[in-house]
């Protein structure tokens, strides 16, 4: 996942619009404007094997209040997404879901964010780094920052493909030159 790093680094300047611009232009990066609520924007980075990494963009409503991302809550749901060991070749004991399943809640002081999958799949592996340095969102939400990293299958991927939008679709929806 290092191609993650450099590839989404100049997200990280808080809406720093003109270097996202520049810096956007592969095919593997969709993204989701108004997941669940508006401005819950997130990103889905598909990687060359078909594991996907799941993140907020900068643009998303946790960084507009003053106060900075306090905590990241992954038990969500029935099952805590932090305690889910995966092992083996065929992903033995992976949380399957949906794409409006939450991931997690970022709590922004009394106010918090549910974040959700975006992509029906199994969920590898959350960020538990966030869970002691939730910090790392508001430092570096696009690398050593990311949500999840999620495996869907290739099926599932083509119909989530098609309901995620491109960077210029996502540039002209919120009016970014």
């Amino acid at each position: 996942m290092q191609r993650t790093a450099c590839f989404l680094g100049r997200m990280s300047c808080r809406l720093g619009h003109r270097a996202l611009l520049n810096a956007i232009t592969r095919i593997g990066l969709l993204l989701g404007a108004d997941v669940g609520k508006e401005f819950h924007d997130q990103y889905v980075y598909r990687h060359a094997n078909g594991l996907c990494v799941i993140g907020l963009l900068p643009t998303h409503a946790a960084f507009k209040p003053t106060p900075a991302i306090t905590a990241v809550d992954f038990n969500v749901g029935k099952q805590n997404r932090a305690d889910a060991k995966v092992s083996g070749k065929r992903k033995k004991n992976a949380i399957s879901l949906e794409p409006n399943s939450v991931l997690c809640k970022v709590m922004v002081g009394e106010a918090f964010f549910m974040i959700r999958c975006c992509v029906r799949g199994a969920v590898l592996e959350v960020n538990e780094r966030l869970i002691k340095d939730p910090s790392l969102l508001n430092k570096r939400a696009d690398t050593e920052g990311h949500i999840a990293i999620m495996m869907p299958r290739p099926e599932d991927w083509l119909k989530a493909s098609k309901t995620l939008l491109t960077f210029e679709q996502y540039k002209e929806r919120r009016g970014i030159v």
